[in-house]
């Protein structure tokens, strides 16, 4: 009897970045286990032995996407700048990561994946947290900058961090729809008017 499971050589690396890019062009819903087996180049028993389910592997997909991807845009607030200038850089590295570079979808994974709260087990749980992530890394930026007196303490932090983390999920939205970087850079541009201070 053949037993049959990861091939031999198979990269588990690798394949849950291709894992990811599939789901983050498709979406979860309309990414089927086939979709999947033909990308990495395994059967299905082989993606089942190495990662549980479709879920399982859609929720690894994302943390990878957080570990690799996201880094090149949120990890410009934690840049040793002015405030005001890390959030700017921010908005800027969207612009040009957003519409899409190497061979990475436009977009963000995060941002645009359309899960429903009757979706299986663990996975609206998931894709919340990584979307409002990225809402506590805005809060404790503006909250250093509010207690080093880079903001006024009238800074109404929560309403801050909400207006930037939608411009951003805004600008995702427009990447996936075909906005160009200079389209992107512009609205970067526009929400800093609205930057306290300005």
């Amino acid at each position: 009897m053949t037993i049959l499971g990861r091939p031999r050589g198979f990269d588990r690396d690798a394949a849950l970045q291709t894992a990811m890019l599939v789901f983050w062009r498709k979406g979860y819903s309309e990414t089927s286990i086939n979709d999947l087996c033909d990308a990495m180049g395994i059967r299905s028993p082989s993606l089942y032995a190495a990662f549980g389910s479709k879920e399982s592997l859609y929720i690894e997909s994302l943390e990878h996407y957080n570990k690799t991807v996201r880094p090149l845009v949120w990890g410009r607030l934690g840049d040793d700048a002015p405030v005001r200038d890390c959030m700017e850089q921010f908005l800027l590295a969207a612009a040009s990561i957003l519409p899409g570079y190497a061979d990475a979808p436009r977009g963000c994974m995060a941002t645009l994946a359309a899960i429903v709260d009757d979706s299986p087990g663990d996975l609206p749980e998931a894709i919340k947290s990584a979307r409002l992530d990225g809402l506590d890394l805005l809060r404790l930026r503006l909250e250093a900058a509010v207690t080093e007196g880079e903001l006024p303490r009238s800074t109404n932090v929560d309403r801050l961090s909400r207006f930037y983390l939608s411009v951003f999920q805004g600008m995702a939205i427009q990447a996936r729809d075909g906005a160009t970087q200079a389209d992107l850079e512009g609205m970067a541009e526009a929400a800093m008017c609205a930057w306290p201070g300005d």
